[in-house]
């Protein structure tokens, strides 16, 4: 089941969602939803519907995530099966890191929602750049190879990113302006 706004507004609620983890969220749902708008009129083959649901809720299981450790991605997942949302399931699971990115073809939900997320930094539309630098400074610990990595998933999204607005009329430096 694909859930309707009023269902995932009840959900964050539901699942202890933290006000700013709700705001980021509604900012990821604007950028993504311009974006498969943008590629449903293109001809993609893109549903805004499950495309606004799931970015949502990308972020549902970083509450319990934050309190009680665990891969927030995998705790969202669960989340949707356990509410019989199975469509957007596997897009949460993937939305920080891509398990089969495929850089030609057509474009995807899940696509979307990996690139709306590194684009909103709290609730503000930034570069890739500079939500790399937040990444980093935030989670990567002085970590080299936890670093390294976060790099390479970056590195990733520059590519998905290509992908998405090679189809798109507008450029991604034009998606904070379009958004206020």
């Amino acid at each position: 089941m694909i859930p309707p706004i009023k269902t995932c507004l009840q959900l964050m609620d539901r699942y202890g969602m933290l006000e700013n983890i709700k705001d980021h969220s509604i900012v990821v749902a604007k950028v993504a939803c311009l974006i498969a708008r943008g590629l449903h009129k293109a001809g993609e083959d893109i549903s805004i519907t499950k495309t606004v649901a799931a970015a949502l809720l990308h972020d549902i299981g970083k509450t319990e995530s934050l309190k009680f450790g665990g891969n927030h991605s995998e705790i969202g997942r669960s989340i949707c099966l356990e509410n019989h949302l199975d469509e957007i399931a596997g897009i949460i699971a993937e939305h920080v890191v891509l398990r089969d990115p495929s850089l030609e073809g057509g474009c995807s939900e899940t696509e979307i929602i990996f690139y709306a997320d590194k684009r909103v930094n709290h609730d503000q539309v930034v570069t890739l750049e500079e939500r790399l630098a937040y990444i980093l400074k935030r989670y990567g610990r002085n970590q080299a190879a936890l670093c390294h990595a976060i790099r390479l998933n970056f590195e990733l999204c520059s590519k998905v990113e290509k992908k998405l607005f090679m189809k798109l009329d507008f450029q991604p430096t034009a998606l904070a302006d379009i958004i206020r």
